[in-house]
């Protein structure tokens, strides 16, 4: 008790704590009697302390206080200290045991249930990424996601993107071995991801027609024997081999591949034999390709091969094999299911919405494409042995036509009949295809339609415009959804000017079928001819949007921005036309009509040169050209253009003067003088001609003047009374309608009056004419000069151009020179 202190005694609460007590004295331990006597005894049994202060006797270990302090234990029996050191002062006892002391030397955890005293759980330990094997993970991840974006850009057709992700997987892969390599793992590296990046960027190269670096590519993958299966690659490069034409080694890698491929691949052996086959018949081995395909038809039949094989035995005109191939191709199975079972059999509408789905998804619209091939593939090989298995091109249809009747494609047999009257038509025999289409006035409605739209068109181009309206009816009522029928129909009332009509049919077929072309084109034009111009230019548009690179649809288009006045448009238009159709002489006129309507006469020139060298026969461009040379002065070189429009027509007088008006401007007196006379010879009773020679010889001082002047005289002369005959029989004949209803002598005396006056006027104007033994050297030269008119005035035709102007000869020298001069 000698340590125990009350509170109330001391002015110090926490003095006498640190005072030595031999207690904590371990040196003793051995001969400390209590120690001894509690080791031997079940205290020095008990669990050992977790922690053990110095200077104790018993190890004691502390124990937490309410404040979280540990107290050491002072006694030997282990009792804890009811007072504790925190913070450096010493904490008074107590006998509270609310405080949080027990008597028990183990204590165990405080209730916790929530751990809530441990505080929020730790951060995770971030992952280190500069260990070699993250980092090799890091670059696998990123060769994978390039070969993906390769395919990608591949499937969006960005082939050169593609091209470059391959690319770029590639060297990735390579750093990404080099790194296995160089931590020592080169056993772990993946040749799965090799074997993809070399298989993609092969791909891509062939994709990009690379061939060389593709086949490099192959042929890495082919030689590595670690890769399995890496023989079928050669098909790849096969199929390269095929592009590159190189036919012989192409067939030379198909057969490896087929050693390389087991019989339990069936479908795959069969592709490559009729690669093989096909490379055959383009080397024109026909032999060796029908090995092939008559080793599919035996194992496994198909359509295609089953054509292919046809067009063999027809290369080497063996009849016999034709039928027979005709018939296994007409046999071949497709796997179709039948068309009943997509009818609805009840008034159920939920079993009728799941028939209707089923009828339009993506296998049934597979199964359509097939039979629609098939039946392509039918009607095109029997189009092509009819003529050739049978004496007659007739008995060979008839015999396609029964051998279809008794196949699973009855329907064909019709679509044959009518090919059969095509046929007729393409050898010009109109009257065997129009018996041939007749028979089916009875068939059933789609033939009937099929066979009378075609009898509708052969009536129109022969221009049988009844017949081709009532066979058109007669289509019309067994299909009235037939666009070709509203087509022939509206073709028929167009050409009887009922153009409202006619637009009618054209938009009924085009509400049939929007991608009827015919229909629209159609359409435009009969807008056009009703002066829609408008309406007629959206048709165009529309059609231009269809057909790209339609040179009609352009030059319609050209034609109504002329009619617009938008001669720019019209311009930019033809210059498409030009683009698609370089050598289209009537296009490079209008170019040249259109420039030269500008005042841009250089442009027109070109054009019109160019149009002249692809058609020198049209007249308008050769006017034009040699008007031009005209008007800049190059008359000798304007000759040789007017030298062929003599020859293009050469009754034509005009064109012989303007080669004589030529020579003559030009200053080759001599030419033009020898060109007039032979001008005179053709035709002597020109009155131009020999007003020109007239005027030439008085030029050069000729002595035939004189007899030029006479027959001069005598054609005018002659022409005069031919004039007064004309007239006087037009007056005769108006008088004679208005007294046909008098009795024949009142015609007598009329028509005896109508003489008399008839030669009075002749005779009055004979009188007045000079006589003919008055010399025409009288006539002063001014006088002679006043009655010539050059046949380049007004009474020419001149070209259709914009400017409209006449070259006139006596005022052609006073005219400036243009700046656009003539190249040689």
């Amino acid at each position: 008790m000698e340590n125990v202190h009350l509170a109330m005694e001391e002015d110090d609460l926490y003095s006498g704590y640190n005072d030595y007590n031999p207690t904590f004295d371990s040196e003793e331990l051995e001969n400390d009697v209590d120690f001894q006597q509690a080791v031997r005894t079940s205290h020095g049994r008990r669990p050992p302390m977790t922690a053990k202060f110095p200077g104790t006797a018993i190890g004691s270990r502390a124990l937490g206080t309410s404040f979280g302090s540990r107290v050491p234990l002072v006694s030997s029996m282990g009792r804890p200290m009811t007072g504790a050191v925190q913070d450096g002062a010493a904490r008074p006892m107590t006998a509270v045991r609310a405080a949080g002391y027990t008597s028990s030397m183990v204590r165990g955890p405080a209730f916790d249930p929530l751990g809530q005293s441990k505080g929020p759980a730790p951060p995770l330990e971030a992952k280190n990424e500069d260990t070699p094997e993250e980092k090799i993970k890091i670059l696998e991840k990123k060769v994978n996601d390039l070969i993906e974006e390769s395919c990608m850009a591949h499937s969006i057709g960005a082939l050169q993107l593609a091209l470059e992700k391959g690319k770029e997987a590639g060297r990735k892969e390579r750093a990404l071995v080099r790194q296995r390599e160089q931590s020592g793992n080169a056993e772990h590296i993946s040749l799965d991801l090799t074997y993809s990046v070399l298989l993609n960027l092969a791909n891509q190269y062939a994709n990009n027609e690379m061939y060389p670096e593709a086949l490099n590519s192959y042929q890495v993958i082919v030689k590595n024997k670690m890769f399995s299966n890496a023989g079928r690659l050669k098909v790849n490069m096969a199929n390269i081999y095929v592009k590159q034409k190189n036919y012989p080694k192409a067939i030379k890698f198909y057969r490896m591949a087929l050693d390389q491929i087991s019989n339990a691949h069936k479908e795959m052996r069969i592709k490559i034999m009729q690669n093989i086959g096909v490379v055959f018949v383009r080397m024109g081995q026909y032999s060796d390709a029908i090995t092939s395909f008559e080793h599919i038809m035996s194992e496994s039949p198909n359509i295609k091969t089953g054509f292919n094989l046809i067009l063999c035995y027809f290369a080497i005109g063996d009849r016999e094999r034709m039928k027979k191939a005709f018939q296994k191709l007409i046999s071949v199975p497709l796997g179709i299911d039948d068309e009943d079972k997509y009818i609805p059999t009840n008034d159920d509408t939920s079993s009728n919405m799941v028939i209707e789905a089923i009828k339009n998804d993506k296998l049934h619209q597979m199964e359509r494409d097939l039979k629609v091939l098939a039946e392509k593939y039918i009607m095109t090989a029997a189009k092509l042995i009819a003529p050739a298995i049978e004496t007659s091109f007739v008995t060979g249809f008839d015999w396609c036509v029964e051998m279809v009747k008794s196949s699973q494609y009855v329907e064909l047999a019709n679509d044959l009949e009518i090919n059969k009257a095509i046929t007729y038509l393409r050898q010009k025999d109109f009257n065997q295809a129009v018996e041939t289409l007749k028979t089916f006035e009875k068939k059933d409605s789609r033939v009937k339609s099929a066979a009378a739209t075609n009898l509708s068109f052969l009536y129109f181009l022969e221009k049988d415009y009844d017949q081709a309206d009532r066979y058109a009816d007669l289509a019309m009522n067994a299909d009235r959804y037939n666009p070709a029928a509203l087509i022939n129909k509206g073709n028929t009332v167009f050409v009887k000017q009922d153009h409202e009509k006619a637009a009618e049919f054209f938009k009924e077929a085009l509400r049939n079928d929007s991608s009827c072309t015919e229909a629209l084109y159609n359409l435009g034009l009969t807008y056009k001819r009703l002066n829609r111009l408008e309406e007629a230019l959206d048709c165009f548009l529309k059609l231009h949007a269809i057909l790209r690179n339609s040179a009609q649809v352009m030059y319609q288009l050209a034609n109504l921005y002329e009619l617009l006045e938008d001669t720019q448009q019209a311009i930019e238009w033809l210059m498409q036309v030009i683009s698609v159709t370089p050598t289209d002489p009537q296009a490079l006129a209008k170019l040249g009509e259109l420039h030269s309507g500008e005042g841009d006469k250089s442009q027109a020139f070109q054009y019109y040169y160019e149009s002249f060298r692809y058609f020198p026969s049209n007249i308008d461009v050769i006017e034009w050209l040699g008007a031009y040379y005209i008007e800049t002065q190059f008359c000798e070189k304007a000759i040789q253009y007017f030298e062929r429009a003599t020859l293009i027509q050469p009754t034509q007088v005009k064109w012989q003067l303007m080669v004589a008006s030529c020579y003559r401007r030009s200053g080759n007196y001599q030419k033009a003088l020898e060109t007039y006379k032979d001008i005179h010879c053709k035709f002597p009773e020109n009155v131009e001609c020999l007003r020109f020679l007239v005027r030439l010889c008085t030029d050069m001082g000729l002595k035939e003047v004189q007899e030029y002047a006479t027959r001069l005289k005598k054609v005018e002369k002659m022409k005069e009374i031919r004039e007064q005959r004309v007239k006087s029989g037009r007056e005769g004949s108006t008088r004679g309608r208005r007294e046909g209803r008098e009795g024949s002598a009142g015609s007598a005396d009329s028509g005896h009056s109508s003489n008399s006056t008839k030669g009075e006027r002749l005779s009055a104007k004979m009188r007045s004419l000079p006589g003919s033994n008055e010399p025409y050297e009288a006539s002063s030269p001014k006088e002679i000069d006043a009655s010539y008119v050059d046949p380049l005035g007004p009474h020419m035709e001149r070209p259709k151009t914009g400017a409209k102007r006449r070259v006139e000869d006596d005022d052609f020298a006073d005219e400036e020179l243009g700046d656009d001069l003539l190249p040689e």
